[in-house]
């Protein structure tokens, strides 16, 4: 990534920084406040960022007097397309603006409803309550956006010195801004909907902003002034968007079919090291483009979406980091794991959604796209490569059942490897990508490594002594100078094996397993914003927030519905005897004491429907096991049993124990 790239996502992510200074009481225009604040209070000096934040409103561009180069109308363009995704007026609008307004929540017309529920005051936080929506009546305060901009502004003067040379300080940004911004409005304006917060605008205008300066560079383009200023309705029309996603196949095989010596641990790390492999994939497909997380829409449950600029050498890296990652899953995996990618070429007049009606269409395009590659995986030389591959040794490990070199304990040098992680994902919170091999370390594609720290301390160690190519961080939401990533994850458990959960059940010694989704989510994410045949409300910027707080759910705050636990008939505890093996995207896998099984997903069931609003139901099924049958068929038996949950004509359902007993939730909980 070029340092004028690095100044354009930096620019555009801090471009609407003045409205938190503003809210917090200067009397200033937020354009004007945010120019003054990153230059005195922050000790930004760099004219070029600064000129992102100060003029990326037209009447002070106008004026301004910038070279026809200046990066500032790119930061312009986009944040323009981006308030026109996100910003739709009320079906009954009051004018004129007020700082008071909070953040409405994004279900509130989705799948129909009409709902009017908004967020506390409150920044991102996995050790605070959840932050539910709720209606009763919220006002944002001054000292409220003081506090935010305090904490921002430590961040950012710790980071100032590096910020502007190395893109890896992106993301610790974004996780910055996240943390910070994610329960404040972008817009206060009372005609419009508030239910895109600061932060996802912010992060939209940056992806935007670093697309359009590749697609114009691609055409050889570079006066912006008259591109993205004077021509901009025409510009508004042209394809220099790919809306690109990556759907990672064989998940639910990889994890689930396994032995069940160390069943629990091995589930756990095979789980931790799918959902980081995904991640990994994604920075390293992102690096290629020289570009940074602002351009991820969303990411969870083996795949994700992404917004790239539309260019002939965009295209050839995506078909070359396709072919590369599938050759690697081969060589390791054979054919259990394969990876699918789909895009379609867009216009900022289809990301409004304008004609209505053009925007949902982008997904099911690419849903055709990506069903066609998982059926037409291989061509004839790949099928041929495979039907020769042999595996040198003479035992199969005792854990995947491969054939492969074992080691003195029986298992493949992967398996081993997963083995030693599933104690990290429990109790270390770093982990370091590394290119070359360490003792302990776990293979990843393209000559990478995956390694474990335990400390920030032992961090900065590490840091100094050997080189590294990125740093992740578990349930941190940010660690001021520190280079890294924060994951969500979904990492409680109670007890370290199934033996130890089971010990704990209510009356006889059996295992739970819980295996539950959402109900249409497909549906929701195409339409689910369409309201009495209009579809004016879909947009990406609405798409994408709904994306994250579905992700906060299900991969941060469902940690803390399993410590608090609530409901106790059938004798549960509060603090719950589970454990997580997979939570992310839209799935859900439990297992634990087989009654807090069953009050664990009440429990999570009623706050999701608190948490959406009711605009979107989970179903499920729990089997009843001991704890030393087979994982496979716990699996298998339970994706039955969910499976019959959701064929209830409502959905909304639960099936316990087989699937005679398949109730709708409210009946359930009723008898």
């Amino acid at each position: 990534m070029t340092d004028t790239q690095i100044k354009i996502i930096v620019g555009s992510l801090l471009h609407d920084i003045g409205k938190v200074v503003y809210r917090g009481g200067d009397g200033r225009n937020h354009s004007e406040s945010g120019y003054q604040y990153l230059k005195d209070e922050v000790g930004i000096q760099d004219k070029e960022v600064l000129n992102c934040v100060r003029y990326h409103h037209g009447a002070n561009l106008k004026t301004a007097h910038l070279n026809t180069d200046a990066i500032a109308y790119l930061t312009y363009y986009a944040d323009n397309v981006a308030a026109a995704t996100d910003r739709r007026q009320k079906e009954n609008p009051e004018y004129g603006f007020d700082k008071k307004i909070p953040l409405s929540s994004v279900f509130n017309l989705l799948n129909g409803r009409n709902g009017t529920a908004h967020f506390e005051m409150q920044r991102l936080n996995s050790k605070s309550a959840i932050n539910y929506p709720t209606d009763q009546p919220i006002q944002m305060r001054e000292d409220f956006y003081r506090e935010v901009i305090r904490d921002i502004t430590d961040c950012l003067k710790n980071m100032k010195e590096s910020l502007l040379k190395d893109d890896a300080y992106l993301n610790s940004l974004l996780t910055v801004l996240e943390s910070n911004l994610s329960y404040i409005p972008s817009s206060t304006s009372r005609k419009e909907l508030a239910d895109i917060s600061l932060y996802d605008h912010m992060k939209l205008t940056a992806a935007i902003a670093a697309c359009m300066e590749q697609w114009l560079s691609s055409q050889g383009k570079q006066d912006y002034y008259t591109e993205l200023f004077v021509d901009a309705q025409k510009t508004y029309e042209k394809k220099t968007f790919l809306l690109y996603s990556l759907d990672v196949s064989g998940i639910q095989k990889f994890i689930y079919t396994i032995s069940s010596e160390g069943a629990l641990k091995g589930l756990r790390s095979r789980s931790f090291y799918l959902e980081l492999l995904m991640e990994f994939l994604i920075d390293e497909l992102l690096q290629r483009l020289s570009l940074s997380r602002t351009n991820l829409i969303y990411a969870g449950g083996g795949h994700c979406y992404m917004l790239l600029p539309n260019t002939e050498q965009v295209s050839k890296i995506l078909a070359e980091f396709e072919a590369e990652t599938n050759y690697w899953f081969e060589t390791h995996y054979d054919i259990a794991l394969y990876i699918a990618g789909g895009s379609v070429a867009c216009s900022a007049m289809d990301l409004k959604n304008e004609p209505e009606g053009c925007y949902p269409e982008l997904y099911r395009t690419i849903s055709r796209m990506q069903s066609k590659k998982k059926t037409h995986r291989y061509n004839a030389q790949e099928i041929l490569a495979l039907n020769r591959m042999r595996h040198k040794g003479e035992r199969e490990c005792k854990i995947c059942r491969r054939t492969g070199k074992i080691d003195t304990n029986g298992c493949c040098k992967m398996c081993a490897a997963l083995l030693s992680l599933s104690s990290d994902v429990l109790y270390q919170n770093f982990f370091v990508i590394l290119d070359k091999e360490e003792k302990e370390s776990l293979e990843l594609p393209f000559g990478r490594y995956l390694q474990s720290v335990a400390s920030e301390k032992d961090m900065r160690v590490l840091m100094r002594e050997r080189p590294y190519v990125r740093i992740y961080t578990k349930n941190k939401e940010h660690m001021g100078k520190f280079m890294s990533t924060n994951l969500w994850v979904g990492s409680y458990a109670a007890e370290p094996t199934f033996e130890q959960l089971a010990k704990k059940a209510e009356g006889i010694e059996r295992l739970g397993v819980l295996r539950a989704d959402i109900d249409n989510l497909g549906k929701a994410f195409v339409d689910g914003f369409m309201r009495d045949g209009s579809s004016k409300f879909m947009s990406l910027s609405r798409t994408a927030a709904m994306s994250r707080q579905l992700s906060l759910f299900f991969k941060c705050y469902i940690n803390r519905l399993l410590e608090e636990g609530n409901e106790t008939f059938l004798n549960g505890k509060k603090k719950r005897s589970v454990a997580i093996v997979y939570s992310g995207g839209d799935d859900v896998f439990l297992v634990g004491a087989w009654n807090e099984v069953i009050e664990a997903f009440a429990d999570l069931r009623k706050a999701f429907q608190r948490f959406t609003g009711g605009a979107l139901t989970i179903s499920g099924g729990i089997g009843f096991y001991t704890s030393s049958y087979p994982i496979h068929l716990m699996a298998a038996e339970t994706e039955l049993l969910e499976s019959a949950a959701k064929a209830l004509p409502t959905k909304n359902g639960i099936s316990v124990f087989s699937e005679e007993h398949t109730y709708e939730w409210n009946r359930f909980m009723e008898k």
